[in-house]
């Protein structure tokens, strides 16, 4: 098993990307759902700056979450099962930062919203709330696509790590299974935003079994010829 510096840095970046994730968005004063409506605006307004903090931690344990893809990406580059490990993590490293993005809607225009409507008439709330619309429709459609496409890139991944034998089958195994039901929860359900939020504090818990995983067993790399 591989233990050194690349690898204990990739352990590290994956439970830290946990911690920004995860404690950005337990901490927050306000979660906005599927959806910005009108009445986010008054619920962030009551903390704003606090509330665009929270949202910066989040948003930065996506990204610190695509380091620690890039780290492993690094680590296992020339590995003999690489043709499944790297495709898997290349799909999950799109699909958190898509979801990133689709983050990083929601804290701009949580934040923005909170000053265009203060002292507003209802008429003049719902009229900012019609200019939103489409790009608010747009919004949920990187939401589902980046979660299914990190659902392909775990499943990949995990079989990866089956195949290779990088970490222990139940992790691995936890992995596929987390996949498989990322993607079938998003393409079997039409309304399936209540029903996939628990998945969103697996993958946090994921990341902490990942880093916790190679930092003590560290990495089986075997190299190819």
């Amino acid at each position: 098993m591989k233990k050194d510096f690349e690898t204990k840095f990739t352990g590290w970046a994956f439970i830290i990307a946990a911690v920004l994730l995860w404690g950005g968005w337990f901490l927050s004063s306000h979660h906005v759902g599927e959806y910005l409506v009108a009445s986010d605006f008054d619920s962030i307004g009551e903390s704003v700056w606090y509330w665009i903090w929270m949202f910066r931690f989040h948003i930065f344990g996506w990204v610190t979450m695509g380091i620690a893809l890039f780290a492993l990406w690094t680590v296992l580059f020339n590995s003999t099962h690489r043709i499944i490990v790297m495709p898997g993590i290349g799909m999950l490293v799109v699909g958190t930062f898509t979801l990133a993005i689709a983050a990083a809607f929601y804290y701009n225009f949580g934040a923005w919203g909170v000053g265009k409507t203060a002292g507003k008439t209802p008429e003049e709330v719902q009229t900012f709330m019609d200019g939103i619309l489409f790009t608010n429709q747009y919004v949920t459609c990187f939401m589902r696509f980046g979660r299914i496409f990190s659902g392909v890139g775990m499943v990949l991944l995990g079989a990866g790590f089956l195949k290779g034998n990088v970490v222990n089958k139940g992790l691995s195994w936890f992995t596929i299974l987390f996949g498989a039901a990322a993607m079938g929860i998003i393409l079997g359900i039409p309304e399936y935003y209540e029903t996939y939020k628990p998945l969103f504090h697996i993958k946090a818990i994921w990341l902490v079994v990942m880093g916790a995983v190679i930092l003590k067993d560290g990495l089986r790399v075997s190299e190819a010829k």
